[in-house]
């Protein structure tokens, strides 16, 4: 197979982010964001990363993702990265929701775009973004392999004991409820990674994997398969996030409705946008949030406790469900910057194996690193993560081996 590029997008409701990568070394050629689409003015960001090209914004408008893919696939032509390209070998979709149905990276054809579509009630604020920027890519190059990858299916190894709720069984089934888990490819990555990170091979090691951004989860991984996680049929359960609540009693939804008069659609926007670190202290950004601390601010320094005593039971649930633990990961935004919140996470449960070095974990670095002392018993690593790759990789793959 001559062709060794894979472009990754990954359309929001009103943005695009893309990357196009070359497998030949999994180097990045160009990198770039559309903003803001449908609204008056759009905004577009575009860095090329090879030839010694200059990054480019414009903004213009952009009524619909059509338009907005049009217009990176003109910036990537100005590079000599045009789609028509014959060295592109498919373009790779992140699909936020894949059910049951798909477990692995998966060539879109009618079929599979019908089962995500049947899944939008499920995933009502990512799937449909999905589906505009798969059609609008299979407009611009429909003779080309178009895989989508599936932030749930890293989690579908999970057995029913974990991704079962305890609701009446008929209503469960009837209306797909149970965990789903999302972030799947970064987990997937990530734990790979912590592995490699130990010098071992990722079906011999047990990891907990904490990807803490604005929106946040675990996972258990067992020999490279989750057993379990944190998210369920939404992105809403689980950690303190951003913006949301994390685990909540569900009667709260009722309190809310019956005794404060709230409508669902009021209800959902509180929960999702309203909440988490920004409805506690105003902040959902958590550097901003450690500088309030450190000026003396209680408001900010509950937040950051209640964000912290959940995070602590989630790792020691999942020491509880793995039963032997190898390591503990730290990724995505939050997780790979903020000193912080790693060293605040493993305090005080020293009995289970876990410290954290202080020097070793003020070190500021893109590198995967263990910043655990040698005398522990569990490594504590810091890993970036890498969703754009893990979709590059098995994109290329399934293309690589139908072709082969």
């Amino acid at each position: 197979m001559t062709a060794t590029r894979v472009l990754v997008l990954n359309s929001g409701s009103s943005s695009v982010k893309y990357q196009l990568l070359d497998m030949r070394d999994s180097s990045r050629l160009a990198v770039g964001l559309v903003e803001r689409i449908g609204e008056e003015i759009s905004r577009l960001k575009h860095t090329p990363l090879t030839g010694g090209g200059e990054p480019r914004e414009r903004e213009e408008p952009m009524a619909d993702h059509e338009q907005a893919l049009r217009a990176v696939a003109d910036e990537l032509a100005a590079d000599g990265l045009g789609l028509d390209s014959p060295e592109l070998a498919a373009i790779g979709h992140r699909v936020v929701h894949g059910g049951l149905k798909f477990t692995e990276p998966t060539v879109i054809d009618d079929a599979v775009m019908k089962e995500i579509e049947r899944l939008v009630p499920v995933a009502p604020l990512h799937n449909p973004a999905n589906i505009t920027g798969i059609r609008t890519a299979q407009a611009l190059r429909p003779d080309l392999p178009q895989v989508a990858v599936f932030d749930t299916a890293f989690h579908t190894t999970m057995p029913e004991s974990a991704a079962r709720y305890a609701l009446d069984v008929k209503t469960a089934d009837e209306h797909r409820v149970r965990r789903y888990g999302f972030h799947g490819t970064s987990h997937a990555y990530v734990s790979r990674k912590t592995a490699q990170l130990l010098g071992r091979a990722p079906e011999d090691v047990n990891v907990i994997v904490l990807h803490l951004g604005n929106g946040a989860s675990a996972s258990a991984v067992r020999g490279g398969r989750c057993v379990d996680t944190s998210m369920g049929l939404t992105p809403l359960e689980g950690l303190v996030m951003g913006t949301r609540t994390g685990d909540m009693d569900p009667a709260v939804i009722f309190h809310l409705a019956r005794v404060g008069g709230m409508s669902i659609d009021e209800i959902d926007i509180l929960v999702n946008k309203k909440s988490g670190l920004i409805g506690l202290c105003g902040d959902n950004d958590m550097r901003e949030i450690r500088r309030r601390i450190d000026a003396g601010d209680e408001e900010a320094a509950l937040a950051f406790e209640i964000y912290i005593h959940r995070l602590k039971k989630y790792i020691g649930a999942y020491y509880a469900v793995l039963g032997r633990v190898d390591a503990i990961a730290f990724t995505a935004g939050v997780g790979e910057n903020a000193a912080p919140v790693r060293e605040a996470a493993v305090a005080g449960l020293e009995e289970l194996g876990l410290a954290v070095d202080g020097a070793l974990n003020s070190v500021r670095s893109d590198e995967a690193r263990l910043i655990s002392p040698e005398y522990a018993r569990v490594a504590v690593a810091v890993v970036p993560t890498d969703e754009e790759l893990e979709i590059a990789d098995q994109t290329y793959a399934l293309v690589s081996d139908r072709n082969a």
